[in-house]
């Protein structure tokens, strides 16, 4: 698995009228299956730009393709949608 040190931000975690900027679903690439994802349970994750590095924790399973959840102690902003996020612990 040292493909999945690196992955990406698909979207915020949102309900019907809610977004939540703190909770971000990613997609880590060869991860494809419940019981690959449950083994990123807990780590530490970081959204790099620049100086400043959002810093996060994996928290959940999100559906059956391998996705997870992960709250960041701060929000992320829009423009991280989309874009590479890395394990650092």
């Amino acid at each position: 698995m040292t493909d999945a040190l690196k992955g990406a931000v698909v979207n915020y975690r949102r309900g019907p009228k809610t977004q939540n900027p703190k909770e971000c679903i990613l997609r880590f690439p060869n991860v494809k299956s419940v019981g690959e994802a449950a083994r990123l349970m807990g780590r530490k994750v970081a959204w790099p730009v620049g100086e400043r590095k959002c810093r996060g924790k994996i928290v959940a399973l999100h559906g059956e393709g391998g996705l997870v959840i992960a709250r960041f102690r701060k929000g992320l902003p829009g423009f991280a949608l989309g874009t590479q996020v890395e394990i650092i612990g």
